[in-house]
């Protein structure tokens, strides 16, 4: 059926997916240049950041939480009646990645990237952002699960063909990563799977600005 979008629906729901976009691939610019060394570590993705990395990284990081849930809040408004069961699950499960996230990576940003520069490490160890092996990574990664599950019930949402479609593939794609980003901390090598959300999340937040630019300019978005 076609629903009728609200104005501010629609310019909300074009920028968020506009600035996911733009923060994740400027992340996935920061991530290739992190492994490569160009940023000061060691490089590859068992290698603590430089106080510089945690900078390039975290900063996109931070601000794709916001724009990822306000994103996600936007197609709830977006969807049918029947369909509000995905997605209402949807925000719940960003929220709870923006949460996760967001605080993750103020504290590495104010506290632990500062010391880290200035070699005062002393009384802050439980913050170290190590990969694989602290608290706070595993808290990342719970985070980015949280997100892969927002994908996958907001994929439920897009029903139709044409860009639904390809929204709904994206936002599936990424969805099925979630067993690699929450179990890497186990399995390392299951880290090269889920880098992959580098091509999965870019596509699944680019298709919905589409999804959203197309109903601005219509006037009314088709969701079967």
């Amino acid at each position: 059926m076609n629903l009728e979008i609200s104005p501010s629906t629609k310019m909300v729901g074009f920028w968020s997916a506009v600035l996911a976009t733009v923060f994740s691939i400027t992340y996935d610019l920061g991530q290739i240049a992190e492994w490569l060394g160009w940023l000061g570590s060691k490089g590859g993705p068992e290698n603590p950041s430089t106080p510089l990395g945690l900078v390039v990284l975290l900063v996109p990081s931070l601000f794709l939480g916001f724009s990822f849930l306000v994103l996600i809040v936007s197609v709830n408004q977006l969807s049918s009646p029947g369909q509000k069961i995905w997605s209402q699950a949807a925000v719940a499960f960003a929220t709870c990645y923006a949460v996760l996230i967001c605080v993750n990576y103020y504290v590495q940003l104010t506290l632990v990237a500062p010391r880290l520069a200035s070699g005062r490490i002393a009384g802050i160890e439980p913050f170290l952002f190590l990969p694989f092996d602290s608290f706070l990574y595993s808290v990342d990664i719970l985070g980015y699960s949280f997100m892969s599950l927002a994908t996958l019930f907001a994929a439920k949402v897009f029903k139709g063909g044409g860009l639904e479609r390809l929204a709904r593939m994206f936002l599936i794609a990424n969805g099925l990563l979630l067993p690699f980003l929450a179990l890497q901390i186990y399995f390392h090598w299951m880290i090269w799977i889920a880098s992959l959300w580098a091509i999965t999340f870019p596509g699944s937040m680019w298709s919905l600005a589409l999804l959203f630019r197309r109903a601005t300019a219509t006037g009314d978005v088709s969701l079967r």
